[in-house]
């Protein structure tokens, strides 16, 4: 038997996961979509860069949503590495239609973030699987 609390607690959770996903698949379309766009286009600099930061990145945040079970930094490192990609990718792609930044430091903000991501998950290995 559950206790109210129990389920409560649970529910941020199953969302965040869910969250993770949701940015997994957005980041895999975009990805996709970009490297349409760089080919197309010829313009490989910035929306080639996008691209290949958003395809390496998705299913690194389906594998999180999927392990979430078992590693303990899963959720934080999938919130981190998939907000800092898509704050890096979208800095990239404005700055490549529009000319300006996203906002000032974007690109190194969501870069950080990347990084951090990795390294949360990497803080993984020192801590005892759930179940």
């Amino acid at each position: 038997m559950t206790t109210p609390s129990a389920t409560i607690a649970s529910v941020p959770r199953e969302r965040l996961r869910a969250f993770i996903l949701l940015l997994g698949g957005l980041l895999g379309a975009a990805g996709v979509m970009l490297a349409a766009a760089a080919t197309h286009t010829g313009e490989t600099y910035m929306l080639g860069n996008a691209s290949a930061m958003a395809l390496a990145h998705a299913p690194v945040l389906v594998a999180l949503h999927i392990g979430a079970g078992r590693i303990r930094t899963a959720i934080p490192a999938g919130l981190i590495l998939g907000l800092g990609t898509a704050i890096f990718v979208g800095d990239l792609v404005v700055r490549h239609f529009s000319g300006h930044s996203l906002f000032p430091y974007a690109a190194p903000t969501g870069g950080l973030g990347m990084i951090v991501g990795w390294l949360v998950l990497c803080a993984g290995a020192f801590l005892k699987p759930k179940g």
